[in-house]
Formats: structure tokens, sequence, C-alpha cells
């Protein structure tokens, strides 16, 4: 069996520590072989960079996905993003960009693939579907073998992340949302063997708002001007799920939520 932690979006610096703190922990206690980390947000609260893709990989992270700010940082990130295959961005950005939408990594001798797509309800660009990038890229990924299979859908609309896990169940081993930064609480391992849950929640700041310092962001929804956002520093917590999988059917056996508190 092995035990997959996938760690919902690293906000800043602080979500960074929690990482640092928890995961080399988790895995020398044996509680995780296997760790996904969606890592779009951070470098300073939006997209990501070399030296911080290093620091998460330093600090037990084996996949990073990114989102729809995963070129924020473009200069810091396309060059890297070209040469580290662990370093994922949604299958379902324009096609030609650096990175791609899913990486195959081994993990005690089982090929795991590692799927990333972003939803179209809401999001601020125009990607094209999710559904039919997920059917292109689980393709791929069962020709290189693959017998686990890891979806983050960066997602908006809580409905559309349900639709995608229906709509991929009993292919894949787990389907798990990114995004709001608020954890759900509506785990489930489906009869087909998917384990699922609408969001992982954020691992940051929750002194705050979805990470980021509270005055300035309560500033623009009272006078619709834009504010420059600060990331916030206070009550930090590391949040995703860990998933349990037969490595030989590749099959969900259970999915327990994640908080953990940084002191």
């Amino acid at each position: 069996m092995l035990k997959i932690l996938m760690i919902g979006d690293t906000y800043g610096e602080p979500g960074r520590k929690a990482v640092e703190v928890f995961v080399p922990r988790m895995k020398k206690e044996g509680l995780v072989d296997f760790v996904v980390c969606n890592a779009e947000n951070s470098a300073g609260g939006a997209g990501l960079t070399e030296g911080v893709a290093r620091e998460l990989f330093q600090n037990g992270c084996d996949v990073l996905t990114g989102g729809d700010h995963f070129f924020d940082k473009r200069k810091e990130i396309e060059d890297y993003a070209k040469r580290e295959p662990r370093v994922v961005r949604p299958a379902n950005f324009p096609k030609g960009l650096a990175s791609a939408g899913s990486c195959l990594v081994e993990c005690r001798g089982t090929k795991i693939g590692v799927l990333h797509v972003a939803g179209q309800v809401f999001m601020r660009y125009h990607f094209s579907s999710p559904f039919l990038a997920a059917d292109e890229e689980i393709e791929k990924l069962k020709k290189q073998g693959a017998s686990v299979i890891l979806v983050d859908m960066h997602a908006e609309a809580t409905s559309e992340k349900a639709a995608i896990s229906w709509y991929l169940d009993g292919r894949v081993s787990a389907v798990v949302g990114t995004h709001t930064h608020i954890q759900t609480a509506d785990e489930r391992v489906t009869k087909k063997g998917t384990a699922c849950l609408t969001d992982l929640g954020m691992t940051g700041p929750y002194d705050s708002i979805i990470g980021a310092e509270k005055q300035p962001i309560l500033e623009k929804f009272l006078t619709q001007i834009n504010a420059r956002k600060e990331v916030a520093q206070n009550d930090v917590k590391l949040c995703g799920a860990i998933i349990s999988v037969d490595e030989r059917t590749g099959k969900a056996l259970a999915i327990e939520r994640v908080q953990r508190n940084l002191e």
C-alpha cells in the first residue's frame, strides 16, 4: 500500500515553512511515501520560481503542480520547468508553453502519474476543456506504464471539481481539488476505487484572507480599488489529504484529510 500526501495551495514563505517542518517528518515516520504539492502561490503568494521549487523538492515534495498562477513569475520558472519534468502546469494551458500537463515518477517500484488540469468556470483564463485534456494525459500515462494516477483539478467551482471526479471515476486513483484555499469536508472513496476531495485547502497563514494580509483585501472590497497584497504570517497550517492506494491495482483504499498547525 502506498501512502500519498497531496498538499493544497502552498502560500508564500509561511506555507513553505509548514512543508519544511512537517513533510520530512511525515516521511521519516512512515506516514507518507510520496508527496504532491500545489505550489502556484509558493513564491510571495503568486507564482513559482526555480529557487522555491528546489526548496520544496529538498523538503520532501516529489512533484509540484501549478495552476492559473503558474507563469506569474515566468522569467524565474520557465527555463527550469523545461528541464525539470516534476514541475507540472495545467495540461489545458495553450500548447507550446514550458512544462507539461503530467509527469511520471517511480516510488517503491511503482510508476505514479501526476496529472494537472485547470477549470473553466469563473477562472481568469480561458482554458480548454479539462475533461478532454485529462483524457489525453491519462492515455499517455497509461502507455508509459503508470499504475497509479493522481489528478490535481485546479478550479473555482465545486460543481466542476465534483463533475470531473465522477467523469474520471475508476480510471484514476485520486481526484483532488485546489485553488479555493478552503478545505472541504466531502472526502470519499468511490466503489470503483477513486479517492476524491473537492478542495485540499491552503498550506499557509490562516490569520488572513486566503493567505493575504486582511486589511488590503478588505479595502479592495470596500472601495473596488486594487491594493497590493502582502503575505500574512500567523496561524500557519499544512492542509491536504493522505490517500492510501493499492499499488498493484491503482485503486484507492482510503482518504484522510490533513490539518497540522505550525506552532
